[in-house]
């Protein structure tokens, strides 16, 4: 018998990969492992039973390691894949049989030139009638300019807090968000402070909460912290979010928003 995970907490975005796997583009290589049960020893024991599972820049388009997880571990985690833009629309159906709920687009200290994205419009249409959304990673301050590019309709979650410019209304990032919110649902995934390249956090977190509600915000460990190991410790990035947010929103945060959006589960 399975263990009802159902009202435990989720862990919206971390990794898992094997030393030395990379493609041959690759500008980052691990020089370790991150293995499920490495995720699951720093994750149960602060109560959280479910995960989404993101596909690394660094794996590409080379999903079958996510599915590999996602088809041992059905009941306890989900998938965010990545695709490349002229990708059979057709295949995104067996990808969210196996429990794939969005695709990510990492723009993060590459090209935010949108060229070959402008033209994925079957690939979006496909992504919206299963009910998809696009992760979305960006350099700071970058985010209002990617926005701009994206069908209108397409649900979005923003990576790492969106990364705006500044803590601030009038930063083009936070105002396109704002705007974009009003036309189509967009989570922030407060996660990643130690890549928001000194902006606080606590302050972020709260303007998100004003400006979305606490509805729109996921929480992610982004475990193992690439190129930031030292930075982080998972009892402390969720002690952070309680502080940020208090006890009842973050509950919501834990469990209820990421058991809509990648269970599809209704309260």
């Amino acid at each position: 018998m399975h263990k009802d995970l159902s009202n435990t907490f989720v862990d919206c975005h971390f990794h898992v990969f094997d030393a030395g796997v990379a493609t041959a583009q690759a500008r980052y290589v691990p020089q370790y492992a991150a293995p499920l049960s490495q995720w699951r020893a720093l994750a149960e024991p602060c109560g959280v039973g479910r995960g989404v599972l993101v596909q690394t820049s660094f794996l590409g388009v080379d999903n079958s390691r996510l599915l590999h997880e996602l088809a041992a571990h059905p009941d306890r985690l989900r998938g965010v894949a990545v695709l490349a833009p002229d990708a059979d629309p057709q295949s995104l159906a067996a990808l969210d049989a196996a429990g794939v709920r969005g695709l990510r687009l990492n723009l993060a200290q590459v090209s935010h030139d949108m060229g070959h994205w402008r033209r994925a419009s079957s690939l979006w249409d496909a992504m919206l009638a299963l009910g998809w959304h696009l992760e979305l990673h960006t350099d700071v301050g970058a985010l209002a300019g990617v926005l701009r590019d994206l069908p209108a309709g397409l649900p979005l979650v923003l990576d790492h807090m969106g990364k705006p410019g500044a803590v601030s209304l009038r930063d083009p990032s936070v105002a396109a968000t704002v705007r974009r919110a009003q036309q189509s649902p967009v989570h922030v995934k407060l996660s990643g402070t130690y890549r928001l390249e000194g902006r606080d956090p606590a302050a972020l977190t709260a303007l998100w909460l004003a400006e979305l509600g606490a509805a729109q915000l996921l929480w992610g460990s982004d475990w193992p912290w690439t190129n930031h190991e030292g930075q982080a410790r998972y009892r402390d990035l969720l002690a952070a979010l309680r502080t940020w947010l208090g006890d009842a929103a973050a509950e919501r945060v834990l469990v209820e928003n990421p058991s809509r959006l990648y269970w599809r589960e209704t309260t």
